[in-house]
């Protein structure tokens, strides 16, 4: 079984919430494990290249899951 990672990055500011829309990566991982390790390595580069400034000012956070790869599943 293959699996994706999907990301989104949102932001809360002014009292609301703003999320962009989900991101899925074109690469498979081969277990649960493998995605997660890589959905917090790619969360940690992201927070760290948009900023500490741009982070505080926007309260900007990362969310990922791991799911299942079904694009390639064959239908029965």
């Amino acid at each position: 079984m293959e699996y994706v990672l999907t990301i989104i990055m949102c932001a809360f500011v002014e009292g609301k919430t703003q999320c962009m829309p989900p991101f899925t990566l074109n690469q498979t991982y081969k277990d649960g494990y493998t995605c997660m390790l890589d959905g917090y390595t790619k969360s940690y580069d992201k927070i760290v290249e948009i900023g500490r400034e741009e982070v505080n000012k926007y309260n900007i956070y990362i969310k990922f899951g791991c799911s299942e790869n079904i694009s390639n599943k064959k239908s029965t």
